[in-house]
């Protein structure tokens, strides 16, 4: 073997795909394996961190191998079909298209072009890397032969500690007693953060008037982004729901441990880093039971198999109202992060990756 090269559609920073290839490149150099990030377009932000995909023709070395940040549309997926080195897909979910079909063309159809690319490249692939097994079967049914599930190597373990300025900042604007909800990803119509915020409108009118509503993530899909600012403003929610970007893990760190639970009512998660850092940072979690949901919490977490907004309301108050079980929850996320195998999972990744040289040496 003589590289390991990530490709990626775009490199961005605090992203799921952006920070795993990251951190896979940083494990990568830890094993003393060359690796090059290359992208299809370039982000500002890192652009010094990446080559143009097509630069990789000329740099290329016998016994490369080429692992895919599968997550979105690209020419990269069908370039990589025609290659003749072996092919990882680490695969991080595609989003199905009908999420979007109500607000953006533009991305449905990149989903939809996303999800044929799947089915071009996957028999091609040398390996298929999934974060669950519920991405798992989407490799397999897209016909990827040899798959192995290993969860993302971008979470911190142990868990970031909280920005004391940023704990602080969040102490003195506290507003009152009241519960805290938070929720966490990315403000795109999958996540359904329009249903938490129903939820806590029914909160504030029934158990609890004072509950308050963090909600954590860049605007993906600016349409939503817009009108979930709309939609609380039009129930009188406008005081009571904080939108929040652009902030540091340890910022981040500082909203999971002055919360009084994480409400997440995505309905298409491949895995849900949201889960675990809140499971690490020993925050309770009311979660729609949708996707990976199950598989990541583990029996962690309180799980619904509807999300009407007087179920979840019911569901947070009496969580909140009930301290032992609380404190079980809290301890069982904390167990279930500590057993995940995060902190081995970028050295299995690169042992996997490595294994696929190895086979094809063999096979020589």
């Amino acid at each position: 073997m003589s590289g390991v090269h990530l490709f990626v559609p775009m490199l961005h920073r605090h992203d799921a795909v952006g920070e795993h290839t990251l951190a896979l490149q940083h494990r990568l150099a830890m094993s003393e394996v060359e690796s090059t990030i290359y992208s299809e377009l370039p982000d500002p932000a890192t652009a010094d961190r990446t080559r143009s995909y097509l630069e990789y023709d000329s740099q290329a070395e016998p016994g490369d191998i080429l692992v895919y940040q599968f997550a979105t549309q690209s020419v990269i997926a069908g370039w990589l079909a025609m290659r003749p080195e072996p092919v990882v897909i680490n695969y991080h979910s595609i989003t199905p298209p009908r999420f979007f079909s109500g607000w953006n063309n533009g991305i449905t159809r990149l989903q939809v072009a996303a999800q044929l690319e799947l089915a071009l490249l996957a028999p091609h692939a040398a390996l298929g890397v999934a974060v669950s097994g519920f991405d798992e079967r989407e490799l397999r049914a897209a016909g990827c032969a040899r798959t192995v599930v290993i969860p993302v190597a971008n979470v911190e373990v142990p868990p970031v500690e909280p920005d004391p300025a940023a704990l602080e900042r969040l102490r003195a604007q506290d507003p009152g007693p009241g519960p805290r909800w938070l929720s966490v990803g990315r403000l795109a119509p999958n996540k359904a953060h329009h249903h938490t915020i129903a939820a806590l409108l029914v909160a504030r009118a029934s158990s609890e008037p004072g509950t308050r509503l963090t909600v954590v993530g860049s605007p993906s899909e600016p349409a939503y982004a817009a009108a979930l600012g709309r939609y609380a403003g039009s129930l009188g929610l406008a005081g009571a729901v904080e939108f929040v970007s652009g902030i540091t893990d340890a910022e981040l760190a500082a909203y999971y441990r002055r919360a009084d639970v994480l409400v997440m009512l995505s309905e298409h998660e491949g895995f849900g880093v949201p889960l675990v850092e809140a499971m690490g940072h020993g925050l309770p979690i009311v979660a729609f039971d949708s996707g990976a949901v199950s598989e990541v919490l583990g029996g962690a977490g309180l799980l619904l198999d509807q999300k009407h907004p007087r179920q979840v309301a019911a569901a947070v108050a009496g969580l909140m109202a009930n301290p032992d079980r609380r404190k079980r929850l809290v301890e069982a996320g904390k167990s279930r992060f500590a057993t995940m195998g995060l902190e081995d999972a970028g050295e299995r990744l690169v042992e996997a990756v490595r294994g696929v040289g190895d086979r094809l040496t063999t096979s020589r």
